[in-house]
């Protein structure tokens, strides 16, 4: 792979790749966005676990999370606005939206993502969906199904509540 799927325009082993196996720290939020954004198209699953914050890693399910990305052809992020998240920072957020296909049906996701340090490093502390217009061809995401925004909880038990 040559050019990072995050929309920076470098090549994947001078931008996400060092992040997503941890050889390198994300300096800012908005770098730990693309990383978790690339390690969803990558497949580097284990990198949005590491990276989710102490505080709440204990409401990611895992498995829902691998069988949506896993399951989603990624198309593309767009960071929308950033607020603080620079390397001087301790808080920040990201605001972003992602294109993918599931389940035969193109879907935006549009976040805004909170981010903290915790003892020098970036984490993603929790996101909060922003309105998103959703043309689907397929029938809607079902309650027993991982909710479309990434968080890896049944979708009775977050967005779709």
């Amino acid at each position: 792979m040559k050019e990072c799927p995050c929309g920076t325009g470098k090549n994947y082993s001078d931008c996400c790749e060092p992040i997503i196996k941890g050889t390198k720290k994300a300096p800012t939020a908005e770098s730990l966005m693309r990383s978790r954004y690339t390690a969803f198209a990558v497949g580097a699953l284990d990198h949005v676990e590491k990276s989710h914050h102490s505080s709440t890693r204990s409401e990611l399910d895992m498995d829902s999370v691998k069988s949506w990305a896993n399951n989603s052809e990624w198309l593309g992020l767009e960071i929308r606005e950033t607020d603080k998240g620079t390397e001087k920072d301790t808080t920040g957020k990201v605001e972003f939206k992602c294109k993918f296909i599931f389940n035969g049906a193109e879907q935006t996701h549009h976040e805004l993502s909170t981010f903290e340090k915790e003892n020098g490093e970036w984490f993603f502390v929790d996101g909060v969906m922003r309105n998103n217009t959703v043309r689907r061809s397929e029938p809607k995401i079902g309650r027993n199904d991982p909710c479309s925004c990434g968080s890896g909880k049944k979708a009775k038990k977050c967005c779709h509540q």
